[in-house]
């Protein structure tokens, strides 16, 4: 009976739904990883603010790969006890009775939806109505977008302009919560997975229903949002029919799927209250559960309803993290751009060369908002720049400056967030495929002033994370035990060496911001609003 074989020998059926695609794994209930793919889809971008990806894609994508890993004999079929889904979240999928699609999925960038919100709560303070944001802080802890780059948003634009995908569409669905409804063709959300949405009263997790007083002040359908359960529930079998189709033994539960933020905190280890994860993926944040809901507007930082019923997580977001480097190698160092032929180098080979760059890289500074800011400061006009380059300065220099700007980053957030929770948060997890760096864990370390840890396999958090989720609501692991599962790679410490040298030019960091604010503004006045949920994380880890 696979009930009464160990954990390492119980495996779940785990989907990442990204912004870039699927990734889908085998991976035991200890959080170790039997076999995994990733499959790359497209972002259509429209010319009136669209941004949509194809849900049966996905659909199909994930059920090829199923089959695939499944087929592998990496893992024995019938030791296979649950599937669990995460991903991005603040995207919507509009679909039938049966779960099929009936448009495409409207992504968290999505904006088409905005003037809907503003006429429904806009107004003088920061773009909101003042009763509307004091209702919403009051009673979720943060705000839809007025933007409209939510589920609110996402809703009204195709109530009201595409009424024939919205007569079509029997619920409003997360990614997650569609794949979930795939595979069990029951509809169903948590509090966890209808964050982004801004419609649950975030007071009473244990109160499974939507609150009609948000509801009827944006004037979303209330019948077509999916049924609420407890988050890390189980929402029922894998239907005969898919079971069949993808090589699985019948029996297999499904549990409520879990925005990537969340999957993130257990793949990590960091479950418990005040045990924390800084991720540097595309994007970047810093989070750790908490027992208490609480918002601070001022730094777009909020609490969210969290891994359990009775716990939150921080929620923040730097637009740009990983991205940086990215950027810096594929733009700059080797664009295919026909003036050369340059073959673009490995990032283990850049972080190799940033490693010749003394600390400091040479007194220059990188500022990392490629794409506007979010956490600490909201401000889609801000952007990035190389500053006190001279002619001394080298590739070297400016690749270490691009991993030491992306850390002064985390301390400005850092620091608001400690302050937002009240006490030291030390040590810090690292995941995302920017802790596969050991340089940029060990500039971490010295720019934070903290202890870093290395997450095994940190790219893989978020596979690892809802395999995790999926023991815990089988009743197989506790929360407490989540830090001992995952393993640490290696231990950063701060070197002392270093201190005087980060703290000075640290110092020059905000103050870069704030003296270049104005000229943002005046520059990118004319730039198209960015998506922007008030104080949610980034759903595209």
């Amino acid at each position: 009976m696979p009930g009464a074989l160990p954990l390492d020998q119980r495996f779940v059926l785990a989907v990442d739904i990204g912004t870039g695609g699927p990734k889908v794994g085998l991976v035991s209930l200890d959080g170790v990883i039997a076999w995994a793919d990733f499959m790359p889809v497209g972002t259509d971008h429209l010319p009136d603010g669209g941004v949509t990806q194809d849900a049966e894609q996905w659909w199909q994508l994930i059920v090829d790969a199923a089959r695939r890993g499944i087929g592998s004999g990496a893992v024995p079929p019938e030791q296979i006890v649950a599937v669990s889904c995460t991903g991005q979240w603040s995207s919507t999928v509009p679909v039938d009775a049966e779960g099929h699609p009936v448009g495409p999925c409207v992504t968290w960038m999505d904006t088409r939806g905005g003037p809907h919100t503003r006429r429904a709560i806009g107004g003088p303070v920061g773009g909101y109505s003042p009763v509307s944001i004091a209702r919403w802080i009051r009673r979720t802890g943060g705000a839809p977008s007025t933007a409209g780059a939510d589920p609110i948003g996402h809703i009204l634009h195709i109530e009201h302009d595409r009424p024939e995908m919205a007569g079509a569409t029997r619920w409003y669905l997360e990614p997650v919560d569609y794949l979930s409804m795939r595979f069990t063709g029951v509809a169903a959300a948590s509090h966890a997975s209808m964050a982004g949405a801004w419609l649950t009263d975030n007071r009473r997790l244990d109160q499974l229903d939507y609150d009609p007083v948000l509801v009827r002040a944006v004037g979303v359908p209330a019948h077509k949002l999916p049924p609420l359960v407890p988050t890390g529930s189980i929402i029922g079998k894998v239907t005969p029919q898919i079971a069949t189709d993808l090589g699985l033994p019948p029996g297999v539960s499904v549990v409520t799927g879990t925005p990537d933020l969340h999957s993130a905190a257990i793949g990590a280890g960091a479950a418990s209250d005040y045990e924390t994860h800084l991720a540097i993926s595309t994007t970047s944040w810093i989070s750790c559960p908490v027992p208490d809901k609480k918002t601070d507007a001022s730094h777009q930082i909020a609490t969210v309803p969290g891994l359990t019923a009775d716990r939150f997580l921080i929620a923040n977001n730097h637009e740009t993290g990983g991205a940086c480097l990215q950027w810096l190698r594929d733009s700059i160092i080797a664009p295919d751009d026909g003036l050369s032929n340059p073959v673009a180098p490995s990032y283990a080979s850049l972080t190799a060369l940033a490693a010749t760059a003394p600390a400091g890289s040479g007194d220059v500074l990188f500022t990392p908002w490629l794409a506007g800011e979010r956490s600490p400061v909201d401000d889609h006009s801000a952007r990035g720049g190389f500053h006190n380059v001279s002619l001394g300065t080298t590739r070297a220099h400016l690749i270490r400056a691009v991993l030491e700007g992306v850390a002064y980053n985390s301390r400005w957030l850092y620091q608001a967030v400690e302050t937002f929770a009240g006490r030291r948060l030390d040590p810090i997890r690292l995941i995302g495929g920017g802790a596969n760096s050991d340089l940029w864990c060990q500039i971490h370390a010295d720019v934070l002033d903290r202890t870093i840890e290395q997450v095994a396999d940190p790219i893989s958090a978020n596979l690892r994370g809802a395999a995790l989720f999926a023991g815990i609501a089988l009743g197989e692991v506790q929360l407490d035990q989540v830090s001992q599962l995952v393993k640490v790679n290696a231990t950063y410490s701060p070197d002392p060496r270093h201190r005087a040298v980060y703290d000075r030019l640290y110092r020059e960091f905000p103050a870069l911001y704030k003296s270049q604010k104005p000229m943002f503004h005046r520059l990118n006045r004319g730039d198209p609003a960015r998506a922007e949920p008030v104080a949610v994380a980034d759903p595209s880890s």
